[in-house]
């Protein structure tokens, strides 16, 4: 069966100069989370794609079809369309988002990479083949024993949030297995680094951005930004506009280097 993409929850395209970000959404996510920073960066000349990763905003069950490399693919596929546009290209992505695209600047000459809100492990580290077993009985699993929206400080933007309401089992599993190459990937990620990451974030925990930080050892320049006044989807709650300024500075702080 078919499905269509939520509305509202579509990947888009916003042309402006030579310089491109990729935009990639979280887990269970969908291309609206990054849709504003799109929007701000475009408003400052950047080229902008929103990418839909595999199986999302769509229905769940196209979710757990995929698995970690198939989401991998949709940013490949993602920079090499912007790349034809664009004379570089900076990765930048949310939670998951950040973890890919920590990981495929290992694997695509891209200028730079910001990770906004990005795990370094699971926040409940079970063992895989406990997931693959547990996901045999039961498909999916709440996001939290929280009430949905509880964490976002701003109510109206949650309202109008689109994601999948539950978490794949089995996705979880591949969301593991992608993280593992991430962490096995860090030593090896060579270009500039901007680490973002809410205080307030009670899904990944803010201790995440620190270990990362430490565990790359050989990116050329690293920058990291602590914020406030909003939990996980920092991109659309309430300090959104201190985080694309920050990205939209660092982005700047990057083109400038190379020019010298």
């Amino acid at each position: 069966m078919t499905h269509q993409i939520i509305p509202t929850a579509e990947p888009f395209f916003l042309p402006g100069g030579r310089t491109g970000c990729l935009l990639i959404h979280g887990f269970t996510g969908t291309p609206k989370e990054m849709r504003w920073m799109g929007d701000y960066l475009n408003s400052q000349g950047l080229t902008c794609l929103g990418v839909r990763l595999h199986g999302h905003a769509t229905d769940p069950t196209d979710m757990v079809r995929s698995r970690w490399t198939d989401w991998a693919v949709s940013v490949e596929d993602g920079f090499y369309l912007l790349r034809g546009a664009c004379d570089r290209v900076f990765l930048v992505g949310l939670s998951m988002g950040g973890a890919l695209a920590l990981l495929m600047s290992t694997r695509l000459d891209v200028a730079g990479v910001v990770g906004i809100s990005t795990p370094y492990q699971l926040p409940r580290d079970y063992p895989l083949w406990l997931l693959r077993l547990y996901s045999r009985f039961i498909r999916y699993a709440p996001k939290s024993k929280e009430v949905p929206g509880s964490s976002w400080f701003d109510k109206k933007a949650y309202v109008d949030h689109v994601s999948y309401p539950q978490n794949p089992i089995i996705s979880v599993a591949e969301l593991k297995l992608l993280l593992h190459a991430m962490r096995a990937a860090l030593p090896e990620v060579r270009k500039p680094v901007l680490l973002v990451h809410s205080k307030n974030d009670r899904y990944v925990l803010p201790g995440s951005m620190e270990r990362l930080d430490s565990a790359l050892v050989n990116a050329s320049d690293k920058t990291g930004l602590f914020v406030t006044g909003s939990g996980h989807v920092v991109t659309r709650d309430a300090a959104r506009q201190q985080v694309f300024e920050s990205t939209l500075e660092f982005i700047k702080r990057i083109e400038n280097q190379s020019r010298t």
